[in-house]
């Protein structure tokens, strides 16, 4: 009798306990419990403790309320242009309202799978594969608002469609492997081209620069070399006439002048005019009068125009005997190539007419023997 009451008693304890578990329900944060009451749906169980009848309330279905993230695996798209493509696509969804996606629909989940795809294939199908790579944004902004339109009489509120990657077939990837490196080529030449194109042009500018600045300092040397020439000049031609020297000290300076006129070595035929023998007969008595020099004594001042005129004077005079010796020379020379003497020189004269040759000491000037003889 005993043990019959102590197995009563402990089935009762035990039914009592089942009874306490049934009833209590504890719903942890960001869930929300479904609760149906002999087959009905009666309420939904809030985070925290909540009570229910035992055996006669129960859950029916246990709604997670975060944000999921679901990754569907790769579905073929046709493209407008007729070429198969793989597709991977990530979508981002929460429940919003836990008793519309319990009875609203048998697998919400699997709903939005295949309305992903069917989208996909719909927006895919219109486009070609150019456009689809390159126009992620767009399809993501039609596929998130297609699905958000369709899930929302579910409960289910699409936050973000993702198209993870579209991948072509691989005879497609190497041709736009070809395509992509052809155009990197072109656009290599192109630059490379281009910094040649520029590296010419600053190469003429610097040369062209450099020529002007060589032509320019050039300019200026000949200009500073030939206002020193200029002033140089001057100075000797006033230092001269302000000396006032006389014919005789001229006439010495003419005779020393010659052995250096006749040291050209250009020079190979110097014939001496007759008139130029005439007068190199008065150096003789100009070198015996020498010493009777000291009287000459220069004037202490000379009148700038009167140099000036004597100046001219003596250029215009100069030029023209210049010219002359010239004519009588050339004239000269064409004789001795002939074979006949010159008309200036006796017959006598003609044959010894020596030679003048760079070398001072080579041949003694026809002009110094006429000066012993004097």
């Amino acid at each position: 009798m005993e043990a019959v009451v102590a197995v009563l008693v402990g089935a009762i304890a035990l039914l009592a306990v089942i009874t306490l578990v049934k009833a209590v329900r504890i719903v942890p944060q960001q869930r929300m419990d479904v609760v149906e009451r002999l087959g009905k749906y009666k309420r939904t169980l809030s985070p925290g403790l909540n009570l229910l009848v035992p055996f006669i309330d129960a859950v029916r279905t246990k709604v997670d309320m975060r944000e999921q993230v679901v990754s569907f695996p790769p579905q073929p798209v046709i493209t407008s242009d007729n070429l198969v493509v793989s597709i991977d696509t990530v979508l981002y969804f929460k429940v919003v309202d836990p008793v519309r996606a319990t009875y609203e629909i048998s697998n919400f989940l699997q709903a939005i799978e295949q309305l992903t795809v069917t989208t996909l294939r719909n927006v895919i199908g219109s486009l070609d594969l150019e456009r689809a790579l390159t126009s992620r944004e767009e399809i993501n902004r039609h596929l998130s608002g297609v699905l958000d339109e369709t899930t929302g009489r579910w409960g289910i509120k699409v936050t973000r469609v993702e198209i993870k990657a579209i991948e072509p077939p691989p005879s497609i990837r190497d041709s736009m492997e070809k395509q992509m490196r052809a155009e990197r080529d072109r656009r290599a030449a192109i630059l490379n081209a281009e910094g040649q194109k520029q590296s010419q042009i600053l190469t003429a500018e610097g040369e062209k620069q450099a020529a002007v600045l060589r032509a320019d300092g050039d300019r200026q040397a000949r200009i500073l070399q030939a206002e020193g020439q200029a002033k140089a000049i001057r100075t000797v031609f006033d230092a001269i006439h302000q000396a006032n020297p006389s014919q005789k000290v001229l006439a010495y300076q003419y005779l020393q002048a010659l052995p250096q006129i006749a040291n050209g070595q250009a020079n190979k035929v110097w014939i001496v005019p007759a008139e130029l023998t005439k007068a190199l007969e008065g150096l003789g008595g100009a070198l015996g009068g020498l010493s009777q020099m000291a009287g000459d004594v220069p004037s202490a001042a000379v009148d700038a125009g009167a140099v000036e005129r004597e100046a001219v004077e003596a250029a215009e005079a100069a030029a023209a005997e210049a010219r002359r010796v010239t004519d009588e020379v050339r004239a000269a020379e064409a004789q001795v190539s002939s074979g006949t003497a010159p008309q200036g020189l006796p017959a006598a004269e003609a044959v010894p007419a020596a030679p003048v040759t760079g070398d001072s000491g080579a041949a003694t000037p026809v002009a110094a023997r006429r000066t012993e003889q004097a």
